[in-house]
């Protein structure tokens, strides 16, 4: 092979190219976003409609229904759940695997915008798309610093403008969502006594309102040359304006003309907190950050910090408050993939022991343990050109592979030795090794690389979830096919001796243990290969062994293991119809 023997001619070249392998890798490392799990996305859609103070029954038949009648002719839609509770209509949608999202989104987003109505207290539906991105990396907690008597939710406001822009401005967050917030709004208190000496209702109140309270054409007017656009601007802007809205007009005493402020008061204020959020028993609020889709978690969580460190030094504290965060998903993260780079560690130097203890010879074990870094370190370079991330998957699989680089350098190099024993030079051992067994080694590599195409080219969440470790064992494997044709045969024939006998240390436990296990397996096959019956009755109970093992001690079943976050969560569900003042207290 033509390839092998360029190897063993220019052997500086060979050094080269394993070296910008290394260099390449090492920079592609760089670059690779570290995350705890690749991303998977679900192809299903939640849409949200929040009407507060409303009945199930009020929430299905004015906002559930009309929703579900526009969505359900969507193009790719699967299966449409429906769900009406008190104040909230959920609909959640999920689409045929390989469904555009962002294109579903819109189709979605369009259906809904035909629905004739929604009622005046209902809020705008919300969309959400289901993915790992959209867990929460990070958790913030607002609470009053002593001395501070003002209610928590009524600093809203400031910390929407102040603190949660900022933290959305962190490169790598994706979304800042706000808990326990109240929105600010004008409270009309009115006096029933005064109304009914007016001889008003609160229907009279609530239809004066919304009529001053609206914007309209009004047409247009030609005037010379030039057509202008009239306008009718009523919105409501200042409490004054407010107050000043007639309930009643005058018409022949004046006595009768009635405004609003004449028999209400009129305020700023805040929406009634429909959720309570406390810190070791202080009314808090909280906030959630999560990452933009393939950002770095890492990085990502150090901009937070800096940032949070900066508010708490101006913003935060100018307002008689306190940030802390409360929970950093890069802790377990980094807990995680330092566990698993510690196997891979382990692992090499146990692959490196096991290669000395059998090869016996220090330079034959360096010449294969060099394929494990090069296969190892150079994986990185694909899985950068990929765009896959750094996560236990992917790491898991480059610890896998660790144990099966050295496969092909192995053979080579034993077929290398055996020629050398038959007499021949380094140069031509190499060589007569290489070329002999290329063919052998190609197939195993090839073979250990189609198991992964269907993971691979797979759309479904499984092939989303153990792609990395498919690139990452397959590029590996690759990798270390390429090392043993070039880079074996031309460390072999610089570093191997030249006596034409390369000795080896003998182990006398080790060689006394091989020579038994040998025996055994001879023998073991000898009486198999002899007898049909004896060879059937083997294979019939070696396999129904085998299974019999799988089937009694087969681990349960779930989407992935668990893992000890040391985190404890504890929900209390409280009786229906209890209101949050009730629950709380």
């Amino acid at each position: 092979m033509q390839l092998i023997r360029t190897s063993l001619e220019r052997p500086i070249a060979v050094l080269a190219a394993v070296l910008l392998i290394e260099l390449f890798g090492l920079v592609a490392l760089t670059t690779i976003p570290i995350q705890l799990a690749p991303d998977v996305n679900r192809p299903v859609i939640t849409v949200t409609t929040n009407w507060f103070g409303a009945a199930p029954a009020e929430v299905e038949r004015e906002v559930l229904n009309p929703q579900q009648e526009e969505l359900a002719g969507i193009e790719g839609l699967t299966t449409m759940t429906g769900n009406a509770e008190q104040g909230r209509a959920r609909i959640t949608l999920e689409f045929k695997v390989g469904t555009n999202m962002d294109r579903a989104l819109l189709l979605v987003s369009n259906r809904l915008d035909r629905v004739a109505e929604y009622p005046e207290e209902a809020d705008e539906p919300t969309l959400d798309t289901a993915g790992s991105e959209d867990t929460a990396i990070a958790w913030f907690i607002f609470t009053r610093q002593p001395g501070n008597t003002r209610p928590i939710h009524e600093f809203s406001d400031y910390i929407r403008d102040n603190v949660k822009e900022r933290l959305e401005r962190v490169p790598g967050v994706g979304r800042v969502n706000f808990f326990g917030a109240s929105d600010k709004q004008i409270h009309v208190a009115i006096e029933p006594t005064t109304l009914a000496s007016h001889g008003l209702t609160i229907a009279d109140v609530s239809r004066s309102l919304q009529l001053a309270n609206i914007s309209l054409g009004a047409g247009d007017i030609d005037e010379g040359k030039r057509r202008y656009v009239v306008r009718t601007e009523g919105e409501l802007k200042t409490l004054d304006a407010i107050r000043n809205v007639l309930i009643r007009r005058a018409d022949d005493d004046a006595r009768v003309r009635t405004a609003l402020g004449d028999i209400a008061t009129v305020r700023f204020g805040y929406q009634e907190p429909t959720a309570s959020i406390r810190m070791r028993g202080d009314a808090a609020l909280a906030m959630s950050a999560t990452r933009q889709t393939g950002a770095n978690v890492i990085q990502t969580m150090a901009g937070l910090r800096e940032t949070v460190e900066e508010l708490n030094a101006s913003a935060v504290p100018a307002a008689g408050l306190r940030l802390k965060q409360v929970y950093d998903e890069t802790v377990y993260i980094d807990s995680a993939i330092e566990l698993v780079k510690q196997n891979i560690w382990v692992g090499g130097g146990l692959a490196a022991i096991i290669l000395l203890l059998f090869l016996r010879s220090i330079r034959a074990t360096i010449i294969v343990t060099l394929a494990i870094p090069v296969s190892v370190i150079g994986a990185f370079v694909a899985m950068a050109a990929l765009g896959r991330s750094l996560n236990v998957i992917s790491l898991a699989g480059l610890a896998f592979a660790v144990g099966m680089v050295v496969d092909a350098a192995i053979v080579v190099l034993e077929n290398i030795y055996r020629h050398k024993e038959e007499g021949y030079g380094n140069r031509e051992a190499a060589y007569r090794g290489a070329n002999q067994v290329w063919g052998a080694v190609l197939v195993s590599a090839l073979t250990t690389v189609m198991v992964f195409i269907p993971i691979l080219v797979m759309d479904l969440e499984a092939g989303q979830l153990f792609r990395d470790i498919a690139v990452a064992i397959s590029v590996a494997v690759v990798l270390s096919l390429v090392v043993a044709i070039t880079v074996i045969p031309a460390l072999s024939n610089r570093m191997m001796s030249n006596d034409g006998q390369s000795k080896r240390v003998r182990v006398l436990l080790l060689d006394s243990l091989a020579g038994i296990f040998s025996r055994a397996i001879i023998g073991f096959a000898t009486v198999a290969v002899r007898s049909r019956m004896v060879a059937l009755i083997i294979a019939s109970s070696v396999t129904m062994g085998a299974a019999y093992f799988s089937y009694e001690f087969l681990p349960k079943l779930e989407y992935l293991p668990e893992g000890n976050r040391n985190l404890l969560f504890g929900i209390v569900i409280p009786p229906p119809g209890y209101n949050l003042e009730t629950t709380t207290g």
